[in-house]
C-alpha cells in the first residue's frame, strides 16, 4: 500500500523539499571531506567521530535559523568501522576510549544529515596513508574497487521503472569481479520526510532468511533512496560483537515503560532527535540512560545498530549514498570523488553488462534557467554546476581506470 501512496504522490519532491534535500547533502558531502582529511595515524577514532558530529551540528545550526520550529541536525553519528569492523562503531568515552588509527587501516566513514527530516546519508571507504606514492593493493584494493564500481552501478540502475530484483543479481556479479562477497542481509531503503527505513527494499545479499521476505518492488520518480554497498574479502556474513551498541533509533512503539530512568531517556530522544539514529554520547545523563535503555530495546522502544565485524584478518569497503529520482534524471545529493589510480588490483569490471552500467552517463538534466534575487539555496544554478563537475570528475576516473585494465 504505501508503495502505491508515492506512486500518486509525485508532488512531494516540491522544489523546497528538492531544496532541504540538497542542503542536507552538501553538508554531509563536506563533513565527510572534513573527517577524511583528518584521518592520519596516531588519529583516535572517538575524537574523528566527536569531531564529525559537531561539525555537522554547526553547519546546520547556520541555516534555517528564522524558523524556529524546523528540526534539523543528525540523521547517523559520525562512525568510523576499521579493517575487518564492518559497521556502526562509534566508541562511547565513559565505557570504550576506542583506537587510534594506523597506517593502512581500512577506514568506513559513514554519517548523515537532515534538514527538516529530509535525510542525506553518505559512506565512503579510505586506507589510512594512501597516496600517489603509496598505493594501496592487494585484497584491500580488490574490495575497495569491487564496492565503489558496484554503487556506482546502482545509480545507473535505480531509475523509474527498474526493480530491485534485477539490481541484487547485478551487485553480487559486480562482487565476483573481484574476487569478493556481498555482505548479507545489507538493505538499501527509500527513504521519506523523518523516514530512514521505507517500504521498499534493495537486499544486495538476501541470504536465507531475507529472501523468503524480499519483495518485488518498481523505482517511481520522485523517491529518494539511501543506496548502501558493503562487501568483503571474507564469506559474506558478519557476526554481532560483544560490544555494547552506542547508536540507537526511537521505533513506533507504544509500549508503556515502566522504569523512570527509561521514560525521561525516552522523552529526552524524542526531543532531541525524533526518530533519527543518535549516539549515547549525546545523551545527558549517560548513567541514567543506559540504566534505561535496557527496558527501551527490550520493548523494542529503541532499535540498536549493533557493532559487526567479519573474520580478524579479512578487509570490509563500504560506499553509501542519498540518490533522488527526479523527472530530469537521477540526482546524487552526497557522494565525494573516488580515485581509482591509487589502488591497484589484479582484477578489473570486464563483464560486458556491467562495463556498459559504467560507461553510462550518471548526469540528469539541469535547468539551467537563472533566478533573480539573492539566494542561499544548495539547489541553485551555482551549486547544480558544482554537482555536473564532481559527477563528470567520477567518471572521468571510472572510465580511466577501466581502460587501463
Amino acid at each position: 500500500m504505501a508503495a502505491a501512496k508515492l506512486e500518486t504522490t509525485p508532488e512531494v519532491m516540491t522544489d523546497p523539499v528538492f531544496t532541504k534535500y540538497c542542503m542536507a547533502g552538501d553538508i554531509a558531502n563536506r563533513v565527510m571531506l572534513f573527517v577524511i582529511g583528518n584521518c592520519k595515524a596516531g588519529k583516535p577514532v572517538l575524537e574523528l567521530s566527536i569531531e564529525g558530529d559537531k561539525l555537522i551540528l554547526e553547519e546546520t545550526d547556520k541555516i534555517f535559523r528564522k524558523e524556529k520550529s524546523l528540526k534539523k541536525g543528525i540523521a547517523f553519528p559520525t562512525s568510523l568501522s576499521v579493517n575487518h569492523c564492518a559497521c556502526n562503531y562509534n566508541p562511547s568515552p565513559d565505557s570504550d576510549k576506542g583506537i587510534n588509527l594506523k597506517d593502512g587501516d581500512v577506514v568506513k566513514i559513514d554519517l548523515g544529515v537532515h534538514i527538516d527530516g529530509y535525510i542525506a546519508t553518505i559512506a565512503h571507504t579510505i586506507v589510512v596513508g594512501i597516496s600517489p606514492e603509496n598505493k594501496v593493493s592487494g585484497r584491500k584494493a580488490d574490495v575497495i574497487l569491487a564496492a565503489f564500481y558496484a554503487s556506482e552501478i546502482l545509480q545507473r540502475l535505480i531509475k523509474p521503472g527498474g526493480q530491485n530484483f534485477n539490481i541484487t543479481e547485478k551487485i553480487t556479479l559486480s562482487a565476483s569481479e573481484f574476487n569478493t562477497l556481498p555482505i548479507e542481509g545489507i538493505i538499501s531503503h527509500d527513504m521519506e520526510q523523518n523516514r530512514m527505513l521505507g517500504e521498499k527494499r534493495i537486499i544486495q545479499n538476501p541470504g536465507e532468511a531475507l529472501r523468503k521476505e524480499y519483495k518485488k518492488c518498481s523505482f517511481v520518480e520522485n523517491e529518494v533512496y539511501n543506496v548502501d554497498v558493503l562487501f568483503t574479502t571474507g564469506e559474506g556474513k558478519l557476526k554481532q560483537s560483544d560490544m555494547k551498541p552506542t547508536i540507537f533509533r526511537r521505533t513506533e512503539s507504544a509500549y508503556k515503560l515502566k522504569l523512570q530512568t527509561a521514560r525521561v531517556f525516552t522523552n529526552e530522544v524524542t526531543t532531541k532527535f525524533g526518530n533519527m539514529p543518535f549516539t549515547m554520547r549525546a545523551i545527558e545523563d549517560l548513567k541514567s540512560a543506559r540504566m534505561g535503555v535496557t527496558e527501551c530495546v527490550n520493548h523494542q522502544v529503541m532499535e540498536p545498530y549493533d557493532v559487526m565485524f567479519d573474520k580478524e584478518g579479512e578487509f570490509v569497503a563500504q560506499f553509501k549514498y542519498t540518490v533522488i529520482l527526479r523527472p530530469s534524471g537521477n540526482y546524487k545529493i552526497t557522494g565525494i570523488p573516488f580515485d581509482c589510480s591509487l589502488y591497484e588490483s589484479e582484477f578489473s569490471i570486464k563483464n560486458e553488462e556491467l562495463v556498459g552500467y559504467l560507461s553510462q552517463s550518471t548526469s540528469g538534466k539541469k535547468n539551467k534557467k537563472k533566478k533573480k534575487g539573492k539566494t542561499n539555496e544548495i539547489g541553485s544554478e551555482k551549486e547544480e554546476k558544482n554537482s555536473e563537475i564532481s559527477q563528470g570528475d567520477d567518471k572521468q576516473t571510472i572510465e580511466s581506470s577501466n581502460s587501463t585494465k
